[in-house]
């Protein structure tokens, strides 16, 4: 059978013992894949470079975050899609957990409004069109999939961290196992690992009130003000984590990092509980690592890998968009 029209390779790519994936390649160009971009490295000096310029070598570099769109439709689609992938990216990662967990971004036109994913959908079957618009001063949904409700608990604390942060535009927040675990220990991350200084200082925030699950406006409000003017991330005692930024791909790729920086952290609590001394990066270098590295552009970028594979993984069957 020949490839689809849109197809310009295929391979296997194993994601395990048991789960194997037909990747189709799509052709490069295409609008809805922003991820390919690159633009002419500017004739400056060094100093005045974005952290985006800095990370590339050669003569062009990566494009800036998309932000003009031909219609507030296409925008919403482009969000929507991001989404989608976002949670698809998730499945992969196995953070699912029966129908906890969400993710949020802000609607580009109705701004006291915000996209969340549908209750009771697995992450690997979301497409932009499952996505729901609702209201955060009121509840009312606006737009989108009204054939099913949205996690009331994900909304309560969703709707308080935007309303509390107006430069988050996304928000994640789920369920999973390391961070599950390292959370009872009430403490933020150390700085152990050169990525892990994305959450350097006042970048990251632990919340030790845990108040059950939220079905109401107090307990979302209390984490809101947990992660406070400028953390990224915080740890939920007893519940999991919660990652904020200006794109979805940020807040989604800071959570799966956060949650890796957890993993990583209580396997090496193993060693430095049997006496062996751990190596914490110092003040200076994670300072010096979270400027180089946590910036929203790079945490965009460093998302769209993932972006690509499960673009490619389904022939782009998530970016299906159909308005309000």
């Amino acid at each position: 059978m020949a490839p689809p029209p849109t197809a310009v390779e295929t391979q296997i790519q194993t994601l395990s013992e048991s789960i194997t994936l037909q990747l189709k390649g799509v052709k490069i160009g295409d609008p809805r894949h922003a991820s390919r971009d690159s633009v002419p490295k500017r004739a400056i000096d060094s100093a005045q470079e974005s952290p985006r310029e800095t990370i590339g070598h050669g003569d062009v570099v990566l494009a800036p975050i998309p932000t003009k769109f031909n219609s507030i439709h296409e925008e919403r689609a482009y969000l929507t899609a991001h989404l989608a992938a976002a949670f698809r990216y998730w499945a992969r990662a196995g953070f699912t957990e029966g129908m906890a967990g969400h993710i949020s971004v802000r609607d580009p036109e109705l701004t006291n409004a915000i996209w969340l994913n549908p209750l009771g959908i697995h992450y690997g079957l979301l497409k932009a069109s499952d996505m729901v618009l609702v209201d955060m001063d009121t509840g009312k949904i606006l737009g989108g999939n009204r054939k099913r409700p949205v996690n009331e608990a994900g909304f309560l604390i969703h709707r308080a961290v935007h309303q509390a942060r107006p430069d988050v535009h996304a928000a994640a927040h789920c369920h999973t196992v390391a961070a599950r675990a390292f959370s009872t220990f009430q403490r933020p991350l150390r700085m152990l690992t050169q990525d892990s200084c994305n959450f350097y200082g006042d970048a990251q925030a632990v919340y030790t009130n845990y108040g059950g699950i939220v079905l109401g406006d107090e307990e979302g409000r209390k984490i809101a003000t947990a992660l406070g003017a400028n953390a990224k991330g915080a740890i939920l005692m007893n519940h999991g984590l919660l990652t904020v930024g200006k794109t979805v791909d940020e807040a989604c790729y800071l959570f799966g990092l956060m949650e890796r920086s957890c993993d990583i952290e209580l396997k090496a609590m193993v060693g430095e509980a049997r006496g062996e001394k751990l190596a914490e990066i110092s003040p200076e270098e994670a300072a010096w690592n979270q400027k180089t590295s946590s910036d929203p552009e790079v945490l965009y970028w460093d998302f769209q890998p993932e972006y690509d594979f499960e673009y490619e993984a389904c022939n782009g069957k998530f970016d299906d968009f159909r308005g309000l």
